[in-house]
């Protein structure tokens, strides 16, 4: 059945789905004053959802990294919430990781997202760097839970989809528990991705990457880089919408519902949130779903 058939069956079956669910979100580091108020009223505001996690991602920078270090930390000692930093491999010893790691471990953090990360420019590694060698590092440091990254539509570097599905496979060997995918559109696409895990033998969850879709414009310039299609129909959706915010918030609340609803019904029990740093569309989203503060839901 084909996505739109799929949206048109929902439409006669609205029940929300609740507790049958999890989600966890997505946050970057905020560069100054202004953008920090704004991640913390957002973390404030999403914490009483009970996500699973929140993920904090993880420049090529040291500064930005120092920053997810700290955001980290306050996240877990201020709102009890299990934080994830995003780690990555590419341009650091080994001894920085361990050590970056431990810090981690001392400081009550649980889960680690491990990336082999962008390499910056000018970068000439001795030997090539993979995730799985990350993933494998962490393993040796302590019991973390660790989570991956898989593109249902291939990364742009991979030489193949085949090469692609492999080296996750690898970084799932290595002791990978959770993988999150990039954000896609096309649901068949994560579901005939997810078929093809369990047919060589990866056991983790693949739990699908959410994009609330608030600019148009900006999504194809992500698109391109990530590798990722934007279906015909949600050009379609976002058309004559480049000066009407309110309506493409509105879009983007029911596309992304709609995406959670045809995947639930898939069995998916997952679901991992790229906020932008924004509460207020995906709290919206998760109130559609039927994930609501507790207070609520009784």
């Amino acid at each position: 059945m084909s996505y739109a058939k799929e949206i048109n069956a929902l439409n006669h079956n609205l029940a929300e789905l609740g507790s049958d669910i999890n989600v966890s979100f997505e946050f970057f580091p905020p560069k100054n004053e202004q953008m920090a108020a704004m991640f913390w009223n957002s973390v404030d505001r999403l914490k009483v959802l009970n996500p699973k996690f929140v993920s904090v991602t993880y420049g090529a920078n040291s500064g930005e990294r120092a920053r997810t270090h700290d955001i980290v930390k306050n996240i877990k000692r201020q709102t009890g919430i299990e934080a994830a930093p995003h780690l990555t491999g590419i341009d650091a010893a080994p001894e920085e990781l361990r050590r970056i790691a431990q810090d981690y471990w001392n400081s009550g953090i649980r889960r680690i997202v491990a990336l082999r990360g962008d390499e910056p420019a000018g970068y000439q590694a001795k030997e090539p760097f993979y995730a799985s060698d990350l993933v494998a590092l962490l393993r040796d440091v302590a019991d973390f839970e660790i989570s991956v990254a898989a593109y249902p539509e291939v990364h742009p570097e991979a030489k193949s989809a085949q090469a692609d599905l492999i080296n996750l496979k690898r970084k799932v060997d290595a002791g990978a528990s959770h993988v999150i995918t990039q954000f896609f559109f096309d649901v068949e696409s994560y579901l005939r991705f997810r078929d093809r895990c369990v047919a060589v033998g990866i056991d983790a969850e693949i739990v699908p990457g959410i994009l609330p879709v608030t600019n148009f414009r900006q999504l194809g310039k992500m698109a391109k880089v990530t590798n990722v299609k934007i279906p015909s129909w949600l050009a379609r959706m976002y058309d004559g919408l480049d000066h009407d915010q309110g309506t493409r918030n509105l879009v983007a609340a029911s596309v992304a519902s709609d995406m959670v609803k045809v995947l639930s019904r898939e069995g998916v029990k997952d679901f991992h949130f790229y906020t932008l740093n924004r509460s207020e569309l995906t709290y919206a989203i998760c109130h559609i779903l039927g994930v609501r503060p507790q207070a609520d839901a009784a």
